[in-house]
């Protein structure tokens, strides 16, 4: 049978005494609705309930909450076991409390998630092999500091790693001490052409999106794919840490807090992104009319914010497309050009030769190395 998982936004008065009567109200009567709650979360800080519980669909959910207490669930999202387990710890009830006959829990399903992983520049002059073993020996050290922080890995590629957090504050001292650790092998061993990059965002695992922490990943991912060398984090993740830390201030050479305003521009311009980068006739004029700012104004927001102009902005994005594009071998050159937007394969080819060092089909090549 499926898996669901539900969010109850409950009052100020509730607490995890109260949800945990409601809890055993559910048990008592989930057979009738072919039903096996399996176990739940509480935030008392936030005011939310989270459940996962076995059903046959999500109407024998509601009507088992509705027959047992009356309280059903402001949202219900299916989910797969594993990854509810990946980001959260657990399916089941905790140790602690499953011998207690109220079996009360009170804990948070609110995490702090990171994306962290390593962006090569460029290709060119590199000693292909060296590099895969030197990239390796990087993430080994990323996971082993991701370990000591508690986190827990949810995602790993040859690229980044996906993590999460039930502590903001280990999060943070987590990511900073990936960043020191980088930094140092980077110096050591005199690389340029390596770049780490981090983001990190917060949330619940039931939102208004159809998968679990779905919108806190894609900030996670969005701050992450503007990162430069740099940590960049929520302004909600730094006043998270701030308050668990109040003695102590970020270090701005490796910390980045963006304002909520720009997190809100950043995602306005990445959903338009994603919706049009690949028609080639496609600008920054079209941009400045989407987000509704002068061309002056988007340029300042835009560097401000990315790093880069408007123009670099769409370039980079479609290059950076294109090369993962290649790596899946997702057709030929000429295919992918036209694919990621780009007018000709002769532009594209520049366009890439310019950023990586290297021409499309070199670099085909080099994968097979």
């Amino acid at each position: 049978m499926p898996i669901y998982m539900d969010r109850h936004d409950v009052s100020e008065e509730v607490t995890a005494e109260a949800v945990a009567k409601l809890h055993q109200e559910d048990l008592k009567i989930q057979h009738k609705f072919n039903c096996r709650g399996l176990t739940y979360w509480f935030d008392d800080k936030r005011k939310t309930a989270f459940c996962l519980i076995e059903a046959p669909d999500e109407q024998s959910l509601i009507n088992m909450h509705n027959s047992a207490h009356g309280v059903v669930p402001h949202r219900i999202i299916e989910v797969e076991p594993s990854i509810v387990e990946s980001f959260l710890g657990r399916i089941e009830d905790p140790e602690k409390s499953k011998n207690v006959s109220l079996n009360i829990i009170n804990e948070p399903a609110f995490r702090t998630i990171m994306m962290t992983g390593l962006e090569q520049l460029s290709y060119l002059d590199t000693e292909i092999q060296s590099l895969k073993e030197s990239i390796n020996k990087i993430n080994q050290s990323i996971s082993a500091t991701i370990k000591s922080f508690k986190g827990r890995v949810v995602n790993q590629t040859s690229d980044y790693f996906l993590v999460s957090f039930e502590s903001v504050s280990h999060a943070i001292n987590c990511a900073v001490q990936v960043q020191t650790d980088f930094n140092q092998w980077k110096e050591q061993n005199k690389l340029d052409n390596i770049e780490l990059k981090t983001g990190l965002s917060a949330g619940v695992p039931v939102t208004d999106k159809e998968s679990v922490f779905e919108d806190t990943i894609q900030r996670a991912e969005r701050l992450y794919y503007i990162s430069r060398a740099k940590i960049v984090i929520t302004n909600e993740v730094k006043e998270l840490y701030q308050s668990e830390n109040q003695n102590v201030s970020f270090q701005p050479d490796i910390i980045s807090p963006i304002s909520p305003n720009d997190e809100d521009l950043l995602h306005n311009l990445m959903d338009y992104m994603e919706s049009i980068w690949t028609k080639h006739s496609f600008h920054s004029n079209d941009l400045s009319k989407e987000l509704n700012l002068s061309k002056s104004n988007l340029y300042r927001k835009m560097t401000s914010i990315t790093g880069e102009s408007p123009n670099a902005f769409i370039k980079e994005f479609r290059l950076n497309k294109a090369l993962s594009y290649i790596r899946s071998k997702k057709g030929n050159i000429s295919e992918i050009a036209y694919e990621t937007g780009f007018g000709s394969p002769s532009y594209f080819t520049k366009c890439f030769q310019q950023k990586y060092g290297v021409s499309p089909t070199d670099y085909l090549h080099l994968l097979d190395i």
